[in-house]
């Protein structure tokens, strides 16, 4: 009996397992394939969430471009409630930009940037065009980012949903095939547009977008044993003459004819083909995600039913699980960094531009803000990195690819009522003589000739080394002040026409504390040629109100947290200066040793993204006497890049308060009507005298101006009209800027 029942429970175990293998082979494969399409590659994410909902479990992903980045977020361990979420949390546009911010710059660009309009690489001793609107840094660091859970996987095929995607040889013009790899590299690299972005670099291949060479890669998943095949076709095909208006449109139509090529047939090797409404939408519609991602939806609902019956014939369930907040937000414990790939910058260097170091646990927020101050300094075409887990914490590993072009040419344009007219013309070598060096030559053709001319030894937060040497020069009616046989008590209403020349040469050191912090030590020559001229028996005869040579000492200390350089709309800046005269030719035989000085702070906030408030205060005092007013401290004018002791004072011409002291506070009230497009009110108070103190009467005799303007933002600069006046004088000004300041 018991022999008999043991038979038996033998016969039911088999039958049992029997009919488990069966509904195992019964079970269905499905791949999805996404093609490429810029923005409209966002309906995939709509799509793959009616897919989860249907319960249809995908096994192999084939992607392009777009379809590429979704589909190896998605194969990673992204849901589409998660992938849906990436897409309204991050603005594709700026990304795409590699729009970085000002703090990102190390303290020696802030000082210099906001100058040029346009930038041409200098390679082989000829000049030539940018490779791409963006080097794709922040693409890069999105990806990388959102896949490190994944960083230790190459094989593409042990990720969640195995995966693969197609990216098109800029030398050869073949296909290649990424399904191993590092996942955030291969979809940068499928997804590189040219001439939007830089060619990525894998395995001795320069990558560009697989949509080239094949953007529905269908046949791909043919050969992966899958029973049925979903595609999701988001194309939206040859464009007609009139759409042709722009190189970014004429380029996608020179892609497209190789894109739509037999595309027929591609269409055929789908069981199931999803073709969302997309005739609304471009490439590069970023800012319509969420219409688009509802019409991915729209489209997959009217296969619901098609997408059901696969799902029911798949017996093994998997489910999606949802990727932890830890792998966004999580800190880094930083064990180990490997450093690869920098040939003209030291590893030292790099590090104090990442600011972290082994044995360090910083957050991600950190993390990212390191590489991009790497990536601000444009020496590296490309920064890759990838976490690997070792005992007690992380290793980060950083490839670095240098920029080749070490040369560049850059353009700007700028009027204003002061210098008038001039076109700078900049030429910067890097790496000129030493590691981590960097020589800019700015020179300004026109109305008044000017250079500026700076090399600088940067060893990040160690001393670093600097040579400056410029000539700036412009000519204007200033209050006679300026002549020596006038004294104060005199009328000062009459205005001369003054020639003032300076050719300063600096020589200094400088310690970066952080991005934001410096202080910097060093000596001055300067050559200060002040002269009017004056008719006399009918010949014009040149008085020189100054022309000496000054040697001096100084020391310097800036805080800079401005988001820009001009109108900034946040931050806060400090900067304070002490120089020293020690030495003069003394031209007018009355020098005397004596010293200034200097300080400035700001604050800038805006409400509601729209209303700016900017309040700054600046003081100067002389110690001793210099002998000679030029060296005294002359308010007046608009300008934003006036020298030495000259500054601006709304509701005053250039130099029409004058003093060996000076108090001044400003509150600019600056308000966004729409986009890039400013109305503003300025109102400035300052006392300029001998005596700021005046008894512990500092306010008395406050001279004030107003300025109302309207301003807006545009690729070569700001283009500004003011008006302004002061109730003290009556007299009313118009002033006009046009481009960046320099």
């Amino acid at each position: 009996m018991e022999k008999n029942l043991f038979i038996l429970f033998l016969l039911i175990t088999s039958l049992t397992f029997a009919q488990h293998d069966l509904k195992q082979n019964d079970d269905v494969k499905v791949g999805l394939v996404l093609s490429g399409g810029g923005a409209k590659g966002f309906a995939h994410v709509g799509v793959i969430k009616v897919l989860e909902e249907a319960g249809v479990r995908i096994d192999y992903i084939a992607g392009t471009s777009m379809g590429a980045i979704i589909g190896g977020l998605y194969a990673s361990g992204y849901n589409a409630n998660e992938l849906d979420s990436i897409l309204h949390v991050h603005d594709f546009d700026v990304l795409i930009r590699d729009e970085k911010s000002r703090k990102a710059n190390s303290f020696y660009q802030r000082k210099n940037a906001n100058k040029y309009a346009l930038t041409l690489p200098i390679q082989n001793k000829k000049i030539g065009l940018p490779t791409a609107i963006s080097r794709g840094q922040n693409v890069f660091n999105l990806f990388s980012q959102l896949t490190k859970h994944v960083h230790d996987i190459e094989d593409f095929s042990k990720l969640p949903i195995p995966f693969l995607c197609v990216a098109t040889d800029l030398e050869t013009g073949e296909e290649v095939i990424l399904d191993k790899g590092f996942l955030p590299e291969a979809i940068r690299a499928s997804g590189s547009f040219p001439g939007l972005l830089t060619p990525a670099e894998i395995d001795g291949k320069m990558l560009v977008d697989g949509g080239i060479v094949d953007n529905f890669p269908v046949e791909k998943l043919k050969d992966k044993e899958v029973d049925y095949i979903i595609g999701v076709d988001v194309q939206g095909g040859l464009h007609r003459m009139d759409d042709l208006g722009s190189v970014p449109m004429i380029l996608m139509q020179i892609v497209g004819f190789q894109m739509y090529k037999d595309f027929q047939g591609k269409k055929e090797l789908t069981d199931i083909y999803l073709k969302p409404d997309m005739s609304k939408f471009n490439d590069f519609s970023f800012d319509e995600k969420e219409i688009i991602v509802s019409e991915g939806e729209k489209a997959a609902r009217e296969k619901f039913e098609e997408l059901k019956n696969i799902a029911d014939k798949q017996t093994r369930n998997k489910h999606h699980n949802s990727i932890s907040t830890f792998v966004l937000n999580g800190d880094i414990v930083i064990k180990e960094i490997e450093i690869n790939g920098n040939k003209h910058y030291t590893e030292n260097y790099c590090i104090d531009k990442l600011k972290f170091i082994e044995g360090e646990t910083i957050s991600q927020k950190k993390f990212i803000e390191g590489i991009n101050a790497l990536s601000a300094t444009e020496n590296f075409e490309s920064i890759q990195y990838r976490f690997f887990p070792v005992q007690g914490g992380t290793k980060i590993q950083l490839k670095l690819i240098e920029n080749e072009i070490s040369s560049y040419l850059q353009f700007g344009i700028h009027y204003d009522d002061l210098y008038k007219t001039g076109v700078l013309v900049n030429f910067t070598k890097k790496h000129a003589l030493f590691k981590n060096d960097f020589l800019s030559a700015d020179f300004v053709i026109g109305d008044n000739f000017r250079y500026n001319i700076d090399f600088f030894l940067d060893n990040g937060f160690n001393w670093s080394i600097g040579f400056n040497t410029r000539y700036n020069s412009f000519s204007q009616n200033i209050t006679s002040y300026f002549l020596p046989q006038v004294t104060k008590e005199e009328d000062l209403s009459l205005r001369i026409p003054v020639n003032y020349s300076d050719f300063t040469t600096q020589f200094f050191i400088q310690r970066t504390f952080t991005n934001k912090l410096a202080l910097r030590i060093g000596a001055e020559d300067k050559y200060l040629n002040v002269n009017y001229k004056e008719i006399i028996n009918d010949e014009t005869v040149k008085n020189h109100i100054d022309k000496s040579n000054y040697f001096n000492v100084f020391a310097k200390v800036t805080y800079d947290s401005y988001d820009t350089k001009f109108s900034p709309k946040k931050g806060f800046y400090f900067d304070s200066n002490y120089k020293l005269y020690l030495i003069s030719s003394d031209y007018n035989n009355k020098f005397n040793s004596f010293s200034q000085v200097y300080g400035n702070i700001g604050y800038a906030y805006t409400f509601f993204n729209k209303l700016t408030l900017h309040a700054t205060s600046e003081a100067g005092i002389t110690i001793g006497s210099s002998g000679n007013v030029v060296h005294d401290y002359h308010l007046g004018g608009n300008n934003e890049n006036f020298i030495n002791t000259f500054f601006p004072f709304y509701g005053y011409e250039v130099g029409g308060l004058n003093g060996s002291s000076f108090l001044l506070s400003g509150l600019t009230i600056r308000y966004e009507v729409y986009k890039k497009n400013y109305i503003s009110f300025t109102g400035n108070f300052a006392r300029v005298e001998d005596d700021l103190w005046n008894g512990g009467f500092i306010f008395a005799e406050t001279k004030t101006g107003y300025a109302f303007g309207y301003g807006l933002d545009t690729f070569i600069g700001p283009i500004e009209l003011k008006y302004s006046w002061s109730p003290e004088t009556n007299n009313k000004y118009w002033y006009f800027n046009l481009g960046f300041w320099f």
